[in-house]
């Protein structure tokens, strides 16, 4: 988180007032230049709903937000703090990736219907073995940011009574299972080949194309549209690039901040050996994030295709410049190792999303010669353990 929410953390807990929220909204707006959006405080950097409890208790019931208000900030950080007449003021991360489901007036509530409200209850105080309290907000928020709305709402629409997602977990065939695990032969043979040199050239080149515009975009704060607008940069033909580059300040803003399309990776390559899919993802080594990997089910349903070939495009930033580029296999042993698999995901109808830790990719871009380890059984046990969710 940048150092404006960083400060707004150290207020409410050392200097702000207290026991009296409409004393706390007051002084935290002054402070901070907030607009008021109904019952939501915000500014560029960060999004806070204050509440009111008598008791002392960390636990209150009361209402929060609408789902729906909830997406307009969802993807910056989002605080709620809670004025306590008998205790300390208590500040939580509500983000999306925080909610463990919607409780009123969410009978609705659907993939393309967002409806239903959150209640404190519904905000989760454990993440993954993390507090949600501030010592933990960097870290929290670095997840919360390699996933997608679309990946949260298909989650909280599965979680929230009475409601069953849309989108179910893939069910592989006999057939479809063994081409899965045939997938890692398939990587290995391609990681091998000529054509892998061909796809790595051909990304370094577009990626060289707009070499400046990337180096402006990686200064956008927030990962999704950072990432969208690379992506976009690197995959467009020559004409929808300079498009790109002659309106780059305005398209910042108009880019969505999810992920919208349907299939897997975002350069799709035929060659005759392989139908490879990649995924363009862009590491900022001085910024703390964990970028999202995919989401299981379509990993799982693309790799049932006898052809297909999943690969990472990491482009690593420094404050100075790209300093380096990877052409990374999904199951090299290190990325394998350093895939997070969210374990509140584990619902009933979808296997959730995949993350990789971002130290590890750093660590990958720094290395003075990369290669492709691919280890047969490590990979084989991986896979096995995402059909198993």
């Amino acid at each position: 988180m940048n150092t404006n929410c960083k400060d707004f953390v150290r207020f409410i807990v050392e200097e702000a007032p207290k026991h009296n929220k409409a004393k706390v909204e007051e002084a935290a707006s002054k402070k901070y230049n907030f607009v008021k959006d109904r019952k939501v405080y915000h500014n560029q950097y960060f999004a806070v709903r204050f509440s009111y409890s008598k008791s002392s208790s960390e636990s209150f019931s009361n209402t929060v937000l609408s789902l729906s208000a909830l997406e307009k900030y969802d993807k910056i950080p989002f605080f709620v703090v809670l004025v306590r007449h008998m205790a300390d003021n208590l500040i939580l991360l509500a983000n999306t990736t925080f909610l463990k489901k919607i409780s009123h007036s969410s009978q609705e509530l659907s993939m393309t219907n967002i409806k239903g409200s959150f209640n404190g209850s519904d905000i989760m105080r454990d993440y993954g073995g993390k507090l949600n309290s501030p010592n933990n907000f960097d870290y929290l928020f670095a997840i919360h940011q390699g996933l997608e709305w679309e990946d949260n709402l298909m989650r909280l629409v599965d979680a929230t009574s009475n409601i069953r997602g849309i989108n179910q977990k893939f069910s592989p065939s006999e057939k479809e299972l063994q081409i899965i695990y045939d997938s890692i032969k398939r990587a290995t043979e391609f990681t091998e080949s000529l054509n892998f040199n061909v796809l790595k050239d051909d990304l370094n080149e577009r990626s060289n194309k707009c070499r400046n515009e990337i180096l402006i975009a990686s200064h956008i704060e927030n990962t999704n549209i950072r990432g969208r607008l690379i992506e976009s940069l690197i995959t467009a033909n020559d004409e929808e690039r300079q498009f790109l580059i002659n309106n780059l300040k305005d398209l910042e803003n108009a880019l969505p901040s999810y992920d919208t399309k349907n299939g897997l990776g975002d350069y799709h390559v035929e060659y005759p050996n392989a139908d490879t899919y990649t995924d363009i993802k862009t590491k900022v080594i001085y910024l703390n994030s964990n970028p999202k990997a995919y989401n299981i089910d379509k990993f799982l349903k693309q790799m049932a295709d006898s052809r297909s070939v999943f690969m990472f495009f990491f482009i690593g930033i420094d404050e100075r410049n790209i300093f380096n580029t990877l052409l990374c296999s999904v199951y090299h042993g290190k990325l394998i190792d350093n895939t997070i698999l969210q374990s509140h995901w584990a619902g009933r109808s979808t296997r959730g999303a995949a993350q990789f830790n971002g130290t590890a990719i750093d660590e990958m871009l720094k290395e003075a010669e990369f290669k492709n380890d691919i280890d047969f059984t490590k990979a084989e046990k991986f896979i096995k353990g995402l059909l198993e969710r």
